[in-house]
């Protein structure tokens, strides 16, 4: 079986967020599984040279793009068992960051087709394309339009993976043809609420439709959720299908982990004082064993909770003997409050407002709660990063939190979870879980059991090669 996986970053190429650590890995499990899976993705201006210099060049073509064509380097790299190949284009990939530019929709529509075009010129005919996002939304569009019935292209399935809803590549009607290269007849595909959706055109011409949990794929189903997609995805709810992401346990194991002071295991946790005590000292925390370090690296914007946060971290503070330790850089109304907050509390909340991966595994490391209150969480990865460090997370009950994270409530689970988007029950399942670390011999077997939790990519992986057999089959 070969499975072409088209995606719009990649790690460790480039990446923005979890959609390039999930392209970054799954390939790799699916390999592993003698799965032929090969990832295309753009070759954008911010590759690290030391990537590029691996490249080796295929061939050029050129691509249509509406009522012209683009020209289409294809460039090919092996990593970690996996061929990518990238497709380079200055115009449209020579240029500082990802996404946010003017011209988003022709970027990724001249990207979109080319996946398809590159086809014959790759010695790879895939059974499946799996893409991912509104970024490749367009190539199950394409395939059916202009490629299903094309020699050298028969009998492709197309997978489109949604990994957050709330993107979806809204344009204005006029990109339907000068830019997107639809006629008329095809807009009922690609318009939704007024817009050319190309969300709304993936989950229309795809085989089959994935989203990054089982919990979120039925979320989206319900309005409150799907950004305007609730009434397409009840229509084709038959092949929607919810998949929990994985994470890397290799790269991001407590045994091994370079960016620590000091490496641990479930098995021998000892260590993971040490880097308690390290990242204590590191935000400028008294070094107290005794105090739980609750942690939070996150984007700091509203849906992932800090409304919530905002609301009671103050009293948080000024009532339980904690220490806070927070990561991460987003809206400046949260920046500013953090900052100002832990300039009125230096012994009690630690505020890094930064990128820093390296620091991020040490607050994984070195903290004992972490904190995940999201309002939605499509799938959510750090709350894996912190149950495989042995960080004990709290979280809302909504997409694959709920998935991940089992209330230990009975003596069983794995973390605190709390059910409604209220700040006073989410400080209530942080009290839980400060009050469950005093209890030191309850609180190692808790942790012990967090450790153990298997989150790779093996079942998941197992979980897609099942819907790829199942779509060639049929």
């Amino acid at each position: 079986m070969k499975v072409l996986y088209a995606v719009s970053e990649a790690k460790p190429f480039i990446a923005s967020g979890g959609l390039g650590d999930v392209a970054g890995s799954l390939p790799v499990a699916l390999r592993r599984r003698l799965i032929g899976c090969r990832v295309v993705m753009p070759l954008y201006e911010g590759i690290p040279q030391q990537f590029k210099d691996n490249m080796k060049f295929i061939t050029h073509i050129t691509v249509p793009v509406s009522w012209r064509r683009q020209y289409c380097g294809i460039f090919e790299a092996k990593y970690n068992g996996v061929i990518y190949y990238f497709i380079d284009n200055q115009y449209y990939f020579k240029r500082q960051g990802i996404y946010g530019h003017y011209d988003d929709a022709e970027r990724f529509a001249f990207f979109s087709r080319a996946v398809l075009e590159i086809i014959p010129h790759i010695d790879f005919k895939p059974d499946v394309i799996n893409c991912n996002d509104w970024q490749t939304a367009l190539v199950p569009v394409y395939y059916s339009r202009y490629y299903a019935r094309r020699e050298g292209f028969e009998n492709i399935k197309t997978v489109f993976t949604i990994h957050n809803i709330q993107y979806q590549g809204k344009y204005g009607r006029e990109v339907l043809g000068d830019v997107a290269g639809f006629s008329e007849e095809d807009a009922p595909l690609l318009e939704n609420d007024g817009c050319i959706n190309f969300m709304k055109g993936g989950i229309e011409c795809s085989n089959a439709v994935t989203t990054v949990s089982p919990t979120y794929a039925g979320e989206i189903l319900d309005p409150w959720y799907a950004y305007g997609l609730d009434s397409i995805l009840n229509e084709r709810k038959w092949k929607l299908k919810g998949i929990l992401n994985g994470i890397d346990t290799v790269s991001n194991d407590p045994a091994a982990d370079p960016a620590l002071p000091a490496n641990f295991s479930a098995e021998e946790p000892q260590n993971k004082a040490v880097c308690k005590a390290a990242l204590q000292k590191e935000l400028g925390l008294p070094e107290n064993p005794d105090v739980p370090v609750i942690a939070m690296v996150s984007r700091l914007v509203a849906h992932k909770g800090f409304d919530l946060v905002k609301c009671v971290l103050e009293e948080l503070l000024t009532t339980e003997n904690v220490q806070v330790a927070v990561l991460g850089t987003g809206e400046w109304q949260y920046e500013t409050f953090f900052n100002d907050l832990a300039a009125k509390y230096p012994d009690k909340l630690g505020v890094k407002i930064a990128f820093n991966s390296a620091l991020a595994s040490r607050m994984y490391a070195g903290s004992d709660i972490f904190l995940m209150p999201s309002k939605s969480e499509p799938c959510g990865l750090s709350q894996m990063f912190a149950l495989r460090y042995g960080s004990i997370p709290v979280v809302r009950a909504t997409g694959g939190l709920k998935d991940t994270v089992q209330d230990s409530g009975m003596n069983e689970g794995n973390g605190f979870v709390f059910e409604d988007y209220n700040a006073h029950d989410m400080l209530h399942a942080i009290r839980r879980a400060v009050h469950g670390f005093a209890d030191t011999e309850g609180w190692a077997i808790l942790r012990k059991r967090a450790m153990e939790c298997d989150n790779s990519w093996g079942k998941s992986a197992n979980e897609y090669i099942k819907l790829y057999k199942n779509l060639i089959k049929n």
